[in-house]
C-alpha cells in the first residue's frame, strides 16, 4: 500500500538508492505503527514539545496509512490555550506549494488530491510550525517523504521572513546514519521519534 502511495505520489524521478531505501524504511514504519507503546511514547514526546515550543499556529498533516497519527496531541495542544489553531494542507495544482486551511474536530473534510481528506472549506493560514511526516530520517535531520516534494516546494515560497519551525515524526526504527541527501533539501529543525528528540544545534 505505501510503496504504491509512494508511487502515485511521486512527481520528479528520484535516483534509485532513495526508491529502495523508501521501500524499506515504509515496511519498517508500518510495523512500528502498528506498536501501541511506540505510538503512545510518540504522541507523548509530541505533546511535551509543542508546549516547550509554544507556537501560535500548526501545520500538521492527515495520516496516511502507516503514519503517526498526529490529531490527538494536536488537539489537546489546541484545547490548552487561547489563540492557538491548527492547520491542514491542501494540495493544489501540481508542481504548486501547499497551502494551510484552518482546522478543528468538526471541520467539514473532503476528499483531496491523492484521496487525503483536507478542509472543504476554511481561513487560509500560515503555521509558524510544521509537523512534517517521515518515511525515515537520518541523523543530521534530513527527512525521506515519498519524493512528490511538496514540502520542498512549500517551504522554498514560505511567505514572510521567517520559514516555520519544522519538525519531522519519524518511529526510531526508521532512523538511518545518513541520507543521501540533494541540493534542495532542507533539514528538519527538529525530529521526535517514539525513542528520542533529535534538535538543531544551539
Amino acid at each position: 500500500m505505501e510503496h504504491e502511495l509512494s508511487e502515485s505520489i511521486a512527481c520528479n524521478p528520484v535516483p534509485n538508492p532513495k526508491v529502495a531505501l523508501r521501500k524499506t524504511l515504509a515496511g519498517a514504519r508500518r510495523d512500528a505503527a502498528s506498536q501501541p507503546a511506540a505510538n503512545a511514547a510518540l504522541d507523548a514526546r509530541l505533546r511535551a514539545l509543542l508546549e516547550r515550543l509554544a507556537p501560535r499556529t500548526v501545520g500538521f498533516y492527515w495520516p496516511l496509512p502507516g503514519e503517526f497519527d498526529a490529531r490527538d496531541a494536536v488537539l489537546a495542544w489546541s484545547a490548552a490555550g487561547s489563540g492557538r489553531r491548527a492547520a491542514l494542507p491542501v494540495i493544489g495544482e501540481r508542481h504548486t506549494p501547499l497551502a494551510f486551511h484552518a482546522w478543528d474536530a468538526h471541520t467539514p473534510m473532503r476528499e483531496g488530491h491523492h484521496r487525503i481528506p483536507e478542509p472543504a472549506s476554511g481561513v487560509v493560514v500560515v503555521p509558524d510550525l510544521l509537523l512534517i511526516p517521515c518515511v525515515g530520517f537520518d541523523l543530521e535531520r534530513y527527512r525521506l517523504g515519498y519524493g512528490g516534494g511538496y514540502y520542498d516546494r512549500t517551504l522554498a515560497v514560505w511567505p514572510g521572513d521567517t520559514l516555520p519551525v519544522t519538525v519531522g515524526i519519524a518511529y526510531e526504527a526508521c532512523r538511518v546514519d545518513a541520507l543521501p541527501a540533494e541540493a534542495h533539501d532542507l533539514a528538519m529543525r527538529w525530529i521526535v521519534t517514539d525513542a528520542a528528540l533529535y534538535p538543531a544545534a544551539g
